[in-house]
């Protein structure tokens, strides 16, 4: 990402509602999906400032932080968590089947190989063990907003899939996520997409969709409405939405 970018993220990560809600929902979803197992290793793969390590130190006995860059490692050893590992996805140093959970937060749209990245988690990962990524829905919503995040691309549920499935992991959950906020999202990105169109500008990377300032009750109002999807989405998977979540498993014991 841009370095504003990076600065923008860590400024926000506690208080703005997206990362609020994300929290809450993806958080949720797994915990339902672990049924109260504690997973001893958990690798955060591409884990950026560290926003969700400390809520995957409460799901898993050890969090393993990684990231393509040094910067961010920086501002995950402040968080307390020690042993952060750069890494670029296609050569983890880690050893065959030696993780059991492999956590990838809006990452692997990151990376221009997202196959290769997903081979590589699969060796890691213990047989049994899982996967759960996170990724931005719809090509068709790719905006300023991706390229100062440097996105590779959007995924829908069917893609997301065949990169899992491909790597030899069985897909369990495939849900979208921000689903009753999207009706309001859609019409947005899609106006700014049609300015940004019509009057084309350099690369911005001071103006992202996280730029927008809102009072705090604002960001309560909307953490609510984002968090209001959990209940449902610990039953049974979402058909749309402006964001996905899929959890896969390694067969075997």
């Amino acid at each position: 990402m841009e370095a504003n970018a990076y600065r923008q993220f860590l400024e926000l990560e506690r208080t703005h509602w997206w990362f609020r809600g994300r929290r809450t929902v993806y958080f949720g979803i797994l915990r339902s999906h672990l049924r109260g197992e504690k997973p001893k290793r958990v690798l955060d793969l591409g884990c950026g400032m560290g926003g969700f390590l400390e809520g995957l130190a409460e799901i898993g006995e050890n969090v393993y932080p990684s990231d393509i860059s040094v910067e961010s490692l920086v501002h995950v050893a402040d968080r307390g968590f020690d042993g952060a590992v750069v890494s670029n996805g296609y050569k983890l140093p880690y050893a065959d089947g030696s993780i059991d959970l492999v956590c990838l937060f809006d990452a692997i749209e990151h990376i221009p190989d997202d196959k290769k990245v997903m081979q590589e988690v699969a060796r890691i990962l213990r047989p049994g063990g899982r996967v759960l990524i996170s990724v931005p829905a719809y090509q068709f919503l790719f905006a300023n907003n991706d390229r100062v995040a440097q996105h590779c691309r959007r995924y829908n549920r069917g893609n997301l899939r065949a990169v899992i499935e491909q790597a030899g992991i069985r897909v369990e959950r495939n849900t979208h996520s921000n689903i009753f906020l999207f009706p309001l999202i859609l019409p947005a990105v899609l106006g700014i997409k049609l300015i940004e169109a019509i009057f084309p500008r350099k690369l911005d990377p001071d103006h992202t969709n996280l730029s927008w300032p809102f009072p705090t009750f604002v960001h309560d109002l909307l953490h609510a409405i984002f968090a209001a999807e959990l209940p449902f989405s610990r039953r049974f998977d979402w058909p749309v939405g402006h964001s996905i979540c899929a959890i896969g498993q390694k067969p075997g014991s």
